[in-house]
């Protein structure tokens, strides 16, 4: 009996661009993806691969190959909004005063020659 991959060599599946490679390869490269998409939003993600085999003609086998992953995405965006007493959304706290802040001018700065 042969692994898995040595039996599955000949099976091609279609990538994101329309070309066939190997169904291992792609399932390689979804594992990445999915690998990359765990640590980005430490979160659980699955990789399913599915196996069709059916009679064809001649005594030969169609295999069909289905690579999939399930991506964890992170919290939707959301923004911080405060409630006036009307009932409106406003991006400032209406409780706290506003200051009257002014950038300060980067000083210039000097250039000083070394003797050797």
């Amino acid at each position: 009996m042969k692994p898995m991959h040595e039996n599955l060599d000949a099976v091609r599946i279609e990538n994101e661009a329309g070309d066939l490679i190997p169904v291992m390869d792609y399932a390689g490269e979804k594992l990445a993806e999915l690998v990359s998409a765990i640590e980005t939003h430490n979160k659980a993600g699955v990789l399913t691969m599915k196996i069709s085999i059916k009679p064809s003609t001649a005594g030969a086998l169609a295999v069909k190959a289905e690579v999939a992953i399930k991506k964890p995405v992170g919290a939707p965006p959301e923004a911080l909004l405060w409630a006036t007493p009307e009932g409106n959304l406003v991006a400032d706290d209406p409780r706290q005063q506003k200051l009257n802040l002014k950038a300060i001018p980067e000083p210039a700065r000097k250039v000083v020659a070394l003797n050797k």
